[in-house]
């Protein structure tokens, strides 16, 4: 892959000498492409009928894929994912009643994205390969690793980030982790599906430049640096064709340019054409009946059943397609447990539950903090906690990513655990969740979201609900501090699929504004107590100039998983220290986005990405736009100072060398973050991209050298005419800080 990243730790005394590849990264990445022997995939094509061939390249159930008994070959067995392995459906489509089940339910993409920790998505994709094989599952649907391109898309939860390299290295730790367990990742959804309005019919233009340097490098470093062993498709089409049978996304650069030789599996019902399907790259089809009749599925009349037969048979497209095809379906089949054996998985053992408060921990971000916090349990007596999400569970909401938890520890559960009887805790619900399809616009399900008018302005916020309003102030007023615990959520209870949602699949938000009335029940309670720390939920920023100027502290939870409330007590009160960074750049609105103020979004059949590689922190910060917090920004409750910088290049590789010292009065982490800028470019350029990234812990006083090698494809572009990655002679700055708009040491190599 294009960046070279390398972890080497060496302890001594107080310093700490970080460079690069760990012994841990040598061992997962060996694995990443398991051994097939071909011979015998060509002995097992050659007995098949053309029947028997077609078999195991389209569904079977709703989530399997068929099998050949007679040669002892089983279905393949898919689960969804992100961040847990989805309830039992059986052979159908409902939710079996009486299933065992239940699972962990790790915090969503966006989260583990902010703990700026490798090592971290590794074992999160351990403990999701470890439930999944202990649930007779071969292959999880994951990560989601689409670029977040606007904070309005529906599904930003289960992605990662704005920014393609960190997408990419926290995608990578998350599919080896997951396939040293035996069971398949399935990166989705390939590519630039951004948004979730009018999801199967979109067409995104996009540069190619776009692609190769924003939409297709975390794909690319799954498959090159990860070694995953299936790609999904997305339903969209890039350019006037459906992704998932796309020429140039699947044949020239999935399987042509990066050398993939696992399967290229269809979203569910992504498949739209026979033709298309055959020649173009899609290797297993599922879930067609969604756009049919979905409680009598027709599995002989997929794409690529009866009517695929119909054109080898007439001769209009050669057997031997399908002969690739089951090749790559038997590749993946070996290579995971479905004919081979991984040992027994593990599902809901404490270690899991370990991970998924770790990545909590360290995945909110604390943005801001006038000193308030963390609480201090000896001088308070009583604190009020206010809000609805305070006591809402979130593990099975939000479409295809939901999640049969084994428990969920809510924020109020989490503060009442950890304070006990030393603190008084009180609590009101402070505004009601309230449904109202004007806010939608539409019928339900796909439907209302592709109806969905963007260019009317719908105000979401709501006046709240007074009586709660008042409850809830009346608490405020009483207590030493109020933790005020709100966001979004993914939907409401009892709706149709793609019905009052927010953060959900099959929806996009409106805006930006908080929901229900918050802003309204934030500002009371500021007026009554100046006391007050504002933890807001959702896979996406909110409006916040109406009430962040008068609010001491605020941390982004996410969803946090079943551990969440847990991991906010403690960083609320100190037990840990914060060391979140943010993902993606938090604007104040949605139209402050490029995807917004120069692009499109929904778009209207089409949707142009004129905005083009502009994407987040390097559109605002090339253009100097104001933002609420930037890119890679958080808090500690202890403070950092970088020194010693060090640039130095040995042939075609750079060392990057800065010194971190931790100079607070406890132990926390930091992340040093590398940027790039080619300072007289002959194309436009962003003035930062990331490239590099170091996440240390220090005690108090302790100090950490940081050894960060880049490649020369760190300093290169996508020329927008020769159609070729290019590295351009010149003077270029290496940039580090902890944060895009906090640059604390820069020096110049030349190529």
């Amino acid at each position: 892959m294009k960046y070279i990243i390398f972890i080497l730790v060496i302890i001594t005394g107080s310093m700490l000498l970080i460079s690069c590849n760990s012994n841990r990264e040598k061992e997962i990445g060996s694995t990443g492409s398991a051994e097939v022997s071909e011979a015998k995939l060509d002995s097992l094509i050659n007995l098949m009928t053309l029947d028997e061939k077609l078999d195991l390249i389209h569904a079977s159930s709703s989530f399997t894929s068929g099998g050949i008994s007679r040669l002892d070959i089983p279905e393949l067995v898919f689960s969804d994912g992100p961040h847990g392995v989805r309830h039992e459906h059986g052979r159908g489509w409902y939710a079996l009643e009486d299933a065992d089940d239940r699972s962990t339910y790790l915090p969503v993409g966006i989260s583990l994205a902010s703990t700026w920790n490798k090592d971290i998505g590794y074992d999160y994709g351990e403990v999701l390969g470890n439930e999944a094989k202990e649930r007779g599952k071969d292959v999880l649907l994951g990560p989601g690793i689409n670029i977040i391109r606007s904070p309005l898309n529906g599904r930003n939860f289960e992605y990662l980030s704005e920014d393609p390299y960190l997408t990419g290295v926290m995608g990578t730790g998350y599919v080896r982790g997951l396939q040293d367990q035996g069971v398949g990742s399935m990166p989705k959804h390939y590519t630039a599906n951004n948004q979730e309005t009018d999801r199967h019919n979109i067409d995104a233009q996009i540069s190619r430049r776009a692609l190769h340097e924003i939409y297709f490098p975390a794909f690319e470093m799954v498959v090159r640096d990860g070694g995953a062993w299936s790609i999904m498709g997305a339903y969209n089409k890039v350019n006037g064709q459906y992704t998932t049978h796309h020429e140039y996304l699947n044949n020239v650069i999935l399987k042509g340019e990066w050398e993939f030789d696992g399967a290229v599996v269809s979203d569910w019902a992504s498949v739209k054409d026979t033709r298309e399907a055959l020649l173009y790259g899609t290797d297993i089809e599922m879930g067609t009946e969604l756009l049919r009749d979905f409680d009598n599925p027709e599995y002989d009349e997929f794409y690529l059943a009866n009517p695929a037969k119909e054109m080898i048979e007439s001769g209009e497209v050669d057997e031997s397609y399908v002969d690739e095809k089951v090749r790559r379906v038997l590749r993946l089949m070996y290579r995971t447990t479905a004919m081979t054996d991984h040992g027994q998985g593990q599902r809901n053992v404490d270690a899991h539950q370990q991970l998924a408060l770790e990545v909590a921990r360290e995945g909110i971000v604390l943005l801001k903090n006038d000193g308030l916090l963390p609480l201090d349990r000896e001088e308070i007596q009583t604190v009020a906690v206010i809000g609805h999400n305070a006591t809402r569970k979130f593990a099975e909401r939000g479409g295809s990513s939901q999640v049969p938890a084994l428990y969920e520890i809510t924020p109020l559960e989490g503060i009442q655990n950890l304070v006990g009887d030393d603190v008084e805790v009180i609590y009101a619900e402070g505004y009601e969740p309230y449904y109202d399809e004007s806010l939608f616009r539409g019928d339900g399900g796909d439907a209302a979201s592709q109806s969905r008018e963007n260019e009317r302005d719908v105000e979401l916020a709501r006046t709240a609900n007074e009586d709660l309003m008042q409850e809830a102030v009346a608490l405020a007023e009483e207590a030493d501090a109020v933790i005020f615990v709100g966001g979004w959520i993914h939907g409401h209870e009892g709706m149709p699929w793609g019905q009052g949602t927010y953060d959900a699949e099959a929806r996009d938000k409106l805006n930006l504004k908080l929901i229900f009335g918050q802003e309204d029940v934030i500002r009371q309670i500021n007026s009554v107590n100046d006391h007050t720390a504002v933890v807001l939920m959702g896979g996406s920023n909110v409006e916040m100039e109406n009430w962040l100027p008068d609010t001491p502290a605020y941390l982004q939870a996410w969803y946090p998983g079943m551990e969440g409330g847990t991991a906010i007590a403690e960083i609320l009160f100190g037990e840990v220290n914060p060391s979140g960074k943010l993902p993606m750049t938090f604007a104040n609105s949605h139209e402050d986005y490029p995807s917004h103020s120069i692009g499109e979004f929904p778009g209207d059949g089409t949707v142009d990405y004129a905005e083009d590689i502009y994407v987040g922190y390097r559109y605002f910060d090339t253009q100097d736009r104001d933002v609420i917090y930037p890119f890679g920004f958080g808090l500690s409750y202890t403070t950092f100072e970088f020194s010693d910088l060090q640039v130095e290049r040995d042939d075609d590789k750079v060392l990057v060398q800065s010194t971190v010292t931790n100079t607070g009065e406890r132990e926390g982490a930091e992340v040093v973050q590398v940027y790039v800028h080619h300072k007289d470019p002959s194309v436009e350029r962003p003035v930062r991209e990331l490239k590099g990234f170091e996440k240390v812990t220090l005690e108090p006083g302790a100090s950490a050298t940081v050894n960060i090698e880049l490649d020369e494809s760190a300093f290169m572009y996508y020329h927008p005419e020769d159609l070729k990655w290019v590295l351009e002679s010149g003077s270029y700055e290496v940039q580090v800080g902890n944060s895009s708009r906090d640059i604390k040491l820069q020096d110049e190599v030349v190529w």
